[in-house]
């Protein structure tokens, strides 16, 4: 089943992309967008463009595992784009992945690769989706049920 992982910020959106067996997470790309309608649009094009069956939605929750403005906003974006696309929406907690995302660039660089920081920048949103994407396909990322 290919899932698209989605990490919705205000200026970017990480997008990340799972093989068909739904086995393997891979970054995709990192929209940069100025309003959610605009994220909303563009993620509606790779859903078709690429057969998307399935929807992973990043939901930044705080610390103490609260709600805060921007996991609300992911949420209801999510279920906009549930609504528009039929397809199965799955919310998961992404607190740590950019943290995770981070890490894998630093042994990048220590394997000698080399990356500007704006081309770190951008990597790193989709490497962050991919993250949590891969967690939830190993079944060690559970959905969230908000």
């Amino acid at each position: 089943m290919r899932t698209l992982a989605i990490d919705l910020g205000t200026r970017r959106v990480g997008l990340a992309l799972s093989d068909a067996d739904a086995k393997l997470a891979s970054p995709y790309d990192v929209l940069t967008i100025t309003t959610p309608q605009q994220a909303l649009a563009a993620v509606l094009e790779v859903i078709e463009a690429e057969a998307v069956e399935r929807i992973v939605v990043g939901v930044p929750l705080n610390m103490d595992d609260s709600v805060g403005p921007q996991a609300r906003q992911a949420v209801e974006w999510g279920r906009e784009l549930h609504y528009r696309t039929s397809l199965p929406l799955i919310l998961v907690d992404e607190r740590l992945s950019s943290f995770a995302a981070e890490q894998q660039l630093i042994e990048r660089k220590r394997s000698g690769e080399k990356l500007t920081r704006g081309r770190k920048k951008k990597q790193l949103d989709a490497m962050a989706a991919a993250a949590f994407l891969q967690q939830f396909l190993d079944g060690t990322l559970p959905p969230l049920n908000l």
